[in-house]
């Protein structure tokens, strides 16, 4: 099935000095927080067609198993997508790196068995508008995989993460939000919850304010059936 090449305007996304970072930093994150491990616990058992929001620099695309027939992977942040490209070309499943935003996904309705979120819904500027374009297009019954930042449960990190969402944390780490609940957010959209479990990242040493996050799976409702 085709994607529709819907450009996004040239600076829809444009984060430069904290994509270069993020490039940089993230693949120690996977390799001495753990990160590593949780994605192929977000990604198990996934299989046929796959669209993946905020791609990155392509981390996940080493941990999708061979089931899956192909990850159409939208990344709109142009130096991430240059790299995630790469990234796509060494990747054991066929990889797709389209430009876009997850609020207007350049694809046809219901073309995806699944899609996946990992990392992403904390810096998307509508994070209602993104979730119905995945519902959109995925198939009825097509799940939604997440791994995502959440709002502390401790009073004190919740505070910090209150003030920081509101000051200096968007501007400093490409939109980022700390404390977005994505469970929430994904069942409001009208997902069917399957399960999550709540996580640190990394699980030792002082918490950091994005340290609290959900990994979970929600499914799009099926059609409903005829008379």
């Amino acid at each position: 099935m085709p994607v529709c090449r819907r450009t996004p305007p040239r600076d829809a996304v444009h984060h430069p000095l904290f994509a270069r970072c993020y490039a940089r930093l993230s693949p120690l994150a996977d390799e001495r927080a753990g990160l590593g491990e949780l994605r192929d616990e977000l990604l198990a058992g996934l299989s046929g067609r796959v669209i993946e929001i905020g791609a990155g620099n392509g981390l996940n695309f080493p941990h999708y198993p061979e089931t899956v027939s192909e990850v159409v992977a939208i990344e709109p942040e142009r130096h991430l997508r240059r790299l995630a490209t790469r990234a796509g070309l060494r990747a054991g499943v066929p990889v797709d790196v389209v430009p876009g935003v997850a609020e207007a996904l350049p694809v046809k309705s219901e073309g995806f068995d699944a899609a996946v979120a990992c990392l992403v819904l904390c810096s998307v500027r509508d994070v209602r508008r993104a979730l119905a374009e995945l519902l959109r297009v995925l198939r009825p019954g097509g799940e939604l995989r997440f791994l995502e930042h959440g709002r502390a449960e401790g009073r004190v990190l919740a505070t910090t993460q209150w003030a920081l969402d509101r000051t200096v944390w968007p501007l400093m780490f490409g939109g980022c939000h700390t404390a977005r609940e994505a469970r929430s957010e994904i069942a409001a959209a009208g997902f069917e919850p399957i399960g999550h479990r709540r996580l640190r990242i990394p699980d030792r040493g002082p918490a950091l304010p994005t340290s609290p996050c959900v990994l979970g799976a929600a499914r799009r409702p099926s059609a409903p059936s005829g008379p």
